[in-house]
């Protein structure tokens, strides 16, 4: 029996322990590999290739959403499906149009975990109930009353979500520079634009909306995100 190999991104590593246990019970799934960031999940999905990556949102170093959209432009054969504890409308859309093939809530029952695996596998879609419901009435409500407002983050690049991540999980702007393989001046203008295209004007205010929209966590945004950037 060929397997569907399936990679975890998910930065609690009892989630990830405990998918593992579940998933290897399963005849047709074998797990290669797994992932505690999103830059993480990023390069184990080049290197391994697996057939589905089961991705949680909020990543360290690189949101899911983000990771979901790397994943998806440079391994095209890889699916990714988005097991989240977050069920708003935005993350639900914004991972929709970066590609996803699924989205699962975390209170969803193994089995229906198992199934998206394997509908991923085929190429098809698999959302909770609960959500595929509001994902067709969002797309009703859009024919009837045109095209939707975009939110706040949709003004934001995606190399300038990563700043934002970085900047409120604490790092300083040598450190984005190292991590993002850019250089200094190049951090200090994406911060800059950033600064003006939300009208916040400083560290505290940019890790209170990163937090707000989801891209950080409150407990990993550390009491060192509120001094001054280096």
């Amino acid at each position: 029996m060929e397997k569907i190999t399936v990679l975890i991104a998910d930065d609690h590593t009892v989630v990830r322990q405990g998918l593992r246990a579940l998933l290897q019970t399963e005849r047709d799934i074998e797990i290669v590999g797994e992932a505690e960031t999103g830059r993480q999940a990023v390069r184990l999905a080049k290197t391994l290739k697996p057939d589905v990556v089961v991705m949680d949102i909020a990543l360290p170093q690189l949101t899911g959403l983000e990771a979901t959209r790397q994943i998806v432009k440079e391994v095209p054969s890889s699916r990714v499906l988005i097991l989240s504890s977050y069920s708003d409308d935005e993350y639900v859309h914004q991972l929709t149009e970066a590609g996803a093939a699924g989205y699962l809530l975390k209170q969803a029952d193994i089995s229906d975990v198992v199934r998206a695996i394997r509908e991923a596998k085929k190429g098809n879609a698999y959302y909770s109930p609960a959500i595929s419901k509001r994902l067709a009435d969002h797309y009703r409500e859009t024919v009837v009353r045109g095209v939707p407002v975009k939110k706040r983050t949709d003004l934001l690049s995606s190399r300038e979500l990563e700043v934002l991540q970085l900047i409120a999980e604490g790092e300083g702007n040598k450190q984005i520079a190292a991590h993002l393989e850019i250089s200094i001046k190049t951090v200090e203008r994406h911060r800059q634009r950033l600064m003006d295209k939300l009208a916040i004007h400083d560290v505290a205010g940019l890790t209170r909306y990163a937090i707000s929209k989801g891209i950080v966590e409150s407990s990993t945004a550390a009491a060192k995100t509120l001094q001054p950037p280096d």
